[in-house]
C-alpha cells in the first residue's frame, strides 16, 4: 500500500500532494507523507487538526496554494524516452480482439520504435497465453519467467475456482460474445503489439528498462490502473467493447472503443471508435496512429522529423 500510494504521489503527472489521515488507522499519514520526495507534500490528521470542517477548510487552502506554485511550472521538450504508456483494456467483447486490442498494439509498436515505454498489465487476462509471450521475450530467461509468471496465477485461480476456472469472465463479457478467459487474453495480450518483452516488474513498481515491459496486477480495471499511475505511467490507453466510464485522478485515460455502437451509445465517455476498423474498412495500422494522433500524442510520426521530444 505505501509502495503503490507513493508511487501515484510520485507521478509526473502530480505537482502536489496534500495527505489526509484520520489518525488511528493503520497506514499512518505521517509516514506516506514523509515518504514523497521532490515536490511539494503536506499531511493533515482529522484527530489531531479540529475535525472534519476545520480539516476541509485548511485542506482547501493548502490545495489552492499548491495549485499556485503549479500554476507557475513552464512546459518545456522531453525526451520520448521519459514516456511511460499504460495499456489497459476492460468491458471487453467480441470485437475487442480483432479492432481496438490490436490498434492500441500498432500504437504500442510505434511508442517503442520511437523510445518510449509501454506497460501491459492485467496478469489474470494472461491466463492460457503464457506461450505466446514466453516466445516474446527478450532473453529465454525471462521467457521462462513470464511463464512462471502466468501459469501460477492460473494455478492461483483454478484454486479458487476448481473446473470453473476457465469462465472467470464478467457477464458483460459473455453478452459481449466472449466465452472463455483464454478467448479473452488472446484478444487482451494484442494490446501489447509486436515488440519484445523487455522486463517483468511487480505491482507499483517502475520500469527499469524502456520498450516493452509486463506489470503483474490484477484484472480488477481500477486496481491495474492504480498500478500502471504508481509505476509511473503519464497516460493509459484503455480499450473497451461494452462500455466504461472509469478513468484515474491523476492519469489522463484515454479510451477506445472496439465497436461504433457502443462508441455511439456513450459519447461523454468514450474518446476514439476503432469500430471503424469493420465500419469504414479501416486497417489497424491506420486506427492505431490515428489513436495517438487524435489526442495529440503524434510524436512518434514526427520522431525522425522532429527529434525525440514530446
Amino acid at each position: 500500500m505505501i509502495r503503490t500510494l507513493t508511487g501515484i504521489a510520485h507521478n509526473p503527472n502530480v505537482a502536489a500532494v496534500l495527505v489526509i489521515g484520520l489518525g488511528c488507522e493503520g497506514l499512518r499519514a505521517e509516514r506516506l507523507t514523509n515518504s514523497i520526495k521532490g515536490k511539494p507534500a503536506e499531511c493533515l490528521v482529522i484527530q489531531r487538526d479540529g475535525g472534519s470542517a476545520a480539516t476541509t477548510k485548511r485542506g482547501i487552502e493548502i490545495a489552492r496554494h499548491f495549485l499556485s506554485l503549479a500554476s507557475v511550472q513552464k512546459r518545456v521538450p522531453v525526451s520520448i524516452t521519459e514516456l511511460v504508456v499504460g495499456l489497459e483494456c476492460g468491458g471487453s467483447d467480441a470485437f475487442s480482439g480483432i479492432t481496438a486490442n490490436p490498434a492500441v498494439g500498432a500504437a504500442a509498436d510505434l511508442f517503442v520504435k520511437a523510445g518510449a515505454t509501454t506497460i501491459l498489465a492485467e496478469t489474470t487476462e494472461m491466463i492460457g497465453t503464457a506461450h505466446i509471450l514466453k516466445r516474446r521475450a527478450a532473453t529465454p530467461e525471462l521467457g521462462e519467467q513470464i511463464e512462471k509468471l502466468v501459469n501460477n496465477q492460473e494455478k492461483r485461480v483454478r484454486l479458487a475456482l476448481g473446473e470453473r476456472a476457465g469462465m472467470v469472465i464478467a457477464p458483460g463479457n459473455i453478452e459481449g460474445g466472449l466465452s472463455s478467459i483464454t478467448e479473452k487474453s488472446l484478444g487482451c495480450i494484442e494490446k501489447g503489439g509486436t515488440t519484445p518483452i523487455n522486463e517483468i516488474i511487480g505491482y507499483a513498481h517502475r520500469p527499469m528498462k524502456h520498450g516493452l515491459i509486463i506489470m503483474d496486477t490484477p484484472g480488477y480495471d481500477i486496481d491495474s490502473m492504480a498500478g500502471l499511475a504508481a509505476g509511473g505511467a503519464h497516460i493509459i490507453l484503455f480499450t473497451t467493447g461494452r462500455g466504461t466510464p472509469a478513468g484515474f485522478p491523476a492519469v489522463p485515460v484515454i479510451k477506445i472503443c472496439s465497436n461504433s455502437t457502443t462508441f455511439k451509445n456513450m459519447p461523454g465517455d468514450i474518446d476514439f471508435n476503432a469500430g471503424t476498423i469493420i465500419d469504414e474498412d479501416k486497417s489497424i495500422e491506420q486506427v492505431g496512429e490515428l489513436t495517438c494522433a487524435e489526442k495529440n500524442l503524434s510524436i512518434p510520426f514526427n520522431y525522425l522529423k522532429e527529434g525525440p521530444t514530446f
